[in-house]
């Protein structure tokens, strides 16, 4: 009787000091605060807009196999050399008023203010459009295309601010092809092209300004090591030789197109 006695009392005595120790062992965990429109540890939702936040979307295996080399780059406003077009704020260019360095350069036609309303907007290099819309009426509409260097490097061309936007998203475009035509963003600005280049593998508009570096690159410096124009002149796009630019690149031109694209790659 005794001995049962003393197992129960130790059993107690056990399962007291066990829950004692759990007890002590728990870390404390404050309160979920709302960080947005949702708690930190909702599995993520739609927003009520119900609009793609650019910043998270990747391109996808496909998409990266579709963006062309760049053989060639130029301008993308004024003649094929540059020339009839100045730069009124350069790269990196620090701008109090609006609190960073411009991420960018502004293209403008010698005219200034508006005489270059509406002119056009060619492709810097061939490319795949993977963003065309309007972030914000401060952006006005925008068009982004994605290259690669030789050793692979992503590379990305924007052209800002413009007035009409000519180049589907998804479509190839080719180097000189005309892709939009110069603008105001909406009337918040005089006409002018707000054209960067970036490296990176995914999509983010971002601000025109900037206090740190980041992935921006001086266009004026990219675009002179890739110009390398012919004696005669511009040398021509393998894309638009090759007839493979377009809303529909990979379909029936794919098949057309194909083996005179790799052959004049290959030359």
């Amino acid at each position: 009787m005794k001995s049962t006695r003393l197992l129960i009392t130790l059993a107690i005595a056990f399962i007291m000091v066990g829950y004692f120790v759990w007890r002590s062992s728990v870390t404390p965990i404050s309160p979920v605060k709302l960080v947005s429109f949702q708690e930190a540890d909702v599995p993520p939702i739609i927003p009520e807009s119900s609009e793609v936040d650019m910043r998270f979307h990747m391109l996808s295996a496909w998409q990266v196999n579709q963006i062309p080399k760049i053989s060639q780059m130029d301008t993308p406003m004024g003649s094929e050399n540059g020339a009839l077009v100045y730069n009124a704020q350069s790269f990196w260019e620090m701008n109090d008023q609006r609190g960073g360095h411009h991420t960018g350069d502004d293209l403008n036609g010698i005219g200034g203010m508006n005489t270059d309303l509406g002119d056009p907007v060619y492709a810097a290099a061939d490319g795949l459009v993977i963003y065309s819309g309007e972030p914000s009426p401060g952006w006005g509409k925008i068009i982004v295309l994605a290259h690669r260097e030789h050793n692979d490097q992503p590379l990305q061309t924007m052209y800002a601010h413009l007035e009409q936007s000519k180049a589907p998203l998804g479509s190839l475009v080719a180097r000189g092809e005309i892709i939009g035509t110069c603008g105001t963003a909406n009337g918040n600005y005089p006409a002018h092209l707000h054209f960067e280049i970036r490296q990176s593998n995914g999509i983010e508009i971002g601000g025109g300004y900037l206090k740190r570096f980041l992935n921006h690159l001086d266009p004026q410096a990219v675009i002179a090591s890739m110009h390398n124009p012919e004696a005669k002149g511009i040398s021509p796009s393998l894309l638009k030789l090759a007839n493979l630019s377009g809303p529909n690149p990979w379909t029936n031109p794919e098949i057309k197109g194909a083996e005179k694209f790799m052959e004049l790659k290959n030359k």
